[in-house]
């Protein structure tokens, strides 16, 4: 009774935490800023916490309170009474879209989706970005070595990091150079990588034009990215992320992509300007890097999304990027069309690096 009281004030602690987080997205994609947002607030708030979620045995604990008994239950009554809403009922989202129907089981991609680490805006997208299936598709096991590039605000570790932890997997956060981002690399690393008992021991590493690897040559089972490849094309370095992921995967591993997607008729800008790439263009890219294209998927697509918005992908939510005002476009935007449309429609592709390859000699001192 006394934890359900605790946890009732934990999350009325992050529901004021959470009022007025902005909805807009970095401009490189994978960071949303009210990710990062609200990530740093909970980074605030587990420093002063006296109970921490933990992981243990695949079940959930907490660790002791330094306070009096009493006077911690008079404190969760007397927030209850500030907030002014009766206790919530155990939430059912399960990452599908769809109210689950049944408590996921421990340990599965359900259960990690659910989980009380994961913050209510990340929670809300998943109508959207469909992570459950996504990761099912791409054949991600608990016991996997993962390598995400560019994980941003850090949307997917919230998943993948309680999942792999609780099976003995592995998950190596590969970034953009500290230089280009430092305050959103500190504070994923304060939000995941501070906290291995919910997340495991993460280990981040660096993809960039200049980078020396990703992970050890040889080591991964599976490497993801979400809505990425447009920023390396932008930077003129797509081919050498490409290369180094397929260095990182173990003979037979996966690399799973998914991409915001051009229509087939238009005409690919290589700099990606509009965050929309021709989906022929992402499997020549891999296939230049000696990837075989194993299977597609529409888990993410969005019928909706003409892919032809002034102000690029940007215009669509999360972001809802609004012409400057007195410019044409200005003159007939509607954001609650945008909000209409939804998310981007998006590319979901597996690729296989071959079972013949030959193992990569040796394993490259890798960038932190």
């Amino acid at each position: 009774m006394f934890q359900a009281r605790w946890f009732q004030l934990k999350v009325c602690t992050r529901r004021h935490l959470l009022v007025g987080a902005s909805a807009l997205q970095g401009p490189h994609g994978g960071a949303s800023l009210s990710e990062l947002g609200t990530r740093r607030g909970m980074v605030k708030r587990w420093r002063m916490d006296n109970v921490i979620p933990m992981q243990t045995g695949g079940r959930e604990s907490e660790s002791p309170m330094k306070s009096a008994r009493f006077a911690a239950t008079l404190a969760v009554l007397m927030l209850a009474a500030a907030c002014g809403e009766k206790p919530a009922p155990a939430s059912s989202a399960t990452g599908t879209g769809q109210p689950a129907t049944a408590r996921p089981q421990n340990g599965s991609l359900e259960w990690a989706a659910a989980g009380k680490w994961r913050i209510d805006a990340e929670k809300a997208r998943d109508q959207w970005r469909h992570p459950v299936e996504t990761l099912k598709f791409f054949g991600v096991k608990g016991s996997d070595t993962v390598v995400e590039i560019w994980p941003g605000g850090g949307w997917y570790t919230a998943i993948l990091g309680p999942y792999l932890k609780a099976s003995g997997g592995k998950l190596y956060a590969a970034q953009m150079d500290v230089a280009a981002a430092p305050d959103a690399i500190n504070v994923y690393k304060a939000a995941f990588v501070d906290r291995p008992e919910v997340y495991g021991a993460i280990e981040v590493t660096t993809a960039s034009a200049t980078s020396s690897g990703i992970a050890p040559d040889g080591s991964a089972d599976v490497v993801l990215t979400f809505r990425n490849v447009h920023n390396w094309m932008a930077g003129g370095y797509a081919e050498k992320i490409f290369a180094d992921a397929y260095k990182a995967l173990k003979p037979g591993g996966v690399l799973g992509i998914e991409e915001h997607r051009l229509p087939s008729a238009r005409d690919q800008d290589l700099a990606a300007s509009t965050g929309y790439v021709l989906e022929s263009y992402v499997v020549q890219l891999a296939q230049k890097a000696g990837f075989a294209l194993e299977e597609s998927s529409e888990i993410n697509a969005n019928p909706k999304d003409t892919a032809d918005h002034p102000l690029g992908v940007w215009m669509l939510p999360p972001n809802l990027r609004s012409p400057a005002t007195g410019t044409p476009e200005a003159l007939t935007y509607d954001v609650e069309g945008y909000k209409a449309i939804g998310e981007s429609d998006r590319m979901t592709l597996k690729f296989r690096k071959p079972v013949s390859a030959a193992p990569s000699v040796g394993a490259p001192a890798v960038q932190n």
